[in-house]
């Protein structure tokens, strides 16, 4: 429902947190969470209850779009708020998008190299004991490429991958 005040329309809020949660598939503690840590505007309340309008549910579809293409949420609190207010969505998101691409190529990148290791394992690997195999490993470190566990920061990632190049 929309009130009029001169010529603006103005949402009213009239969902409960429930009816929120249960049409974006959300559970109502993560609404609170996204609330409490600003990515959504506080909602007002009546008799003690958030009521929310429908502007809230725009901005946690985009919120959950973006939580499914692996934006962090200091990433998505920087589509909200990192730009000028005159930014359009389109401009924001090809922004964030090219620097998530640039992310998953370094991430393709060590997945890569891990496969080349797990591969070669299977091939060459004719241990019979797995200290026989750890003795080969440890004196093997300083020859070959060693395989890390992927970094789960962006600033490891990218550490990581200029150790493989080089």
């Amino acid at each position: 429902m929309l009130i009029g005040r001169g010529d603006l329309n103005v949402p009213v809020p009239e969902l409960t947190i429930s009816e929120v949660a249960r049409q974006v598939g959300l559970q109502a503690s993560a609404i609170r969470y996204y609330e409490r840590i600003g990515l959504l505007p506080r909602a007002p309340r009546m008799s003690g209850q958030r009521r929310y309008d429908t502007t809230a549910l725009y901005r946690l579809a985009i919120i959950q779009r973006a939580r499914q293409l692996g934006f962090t949420l200091t990433e998505i609190r920087h589509l909200f708020f990192g730009f000028r207010d005159i930014t359009r969505a389109s401009e924001r998101w090809r922004t964030l998008s090219q620097r998530k691409l640039a992310e998953l190529d370094d991430l393709m990148d060590g997945i890569k190299a891990v496969r080349g290791v797990l591969k070669k394992l299977m091939t060459k690997c004719r241990c019979d004991t797995l200290d026989q195999c750890g003795k080969g490993i440890f004196q093997s470190t300083n020859r070959d490429v060693v395989a890390r566990p992927l970094p789960a920061s962006p600033r490891h990632r990218e550490k990581y991958a200029k150790n493989l190049r080089a």
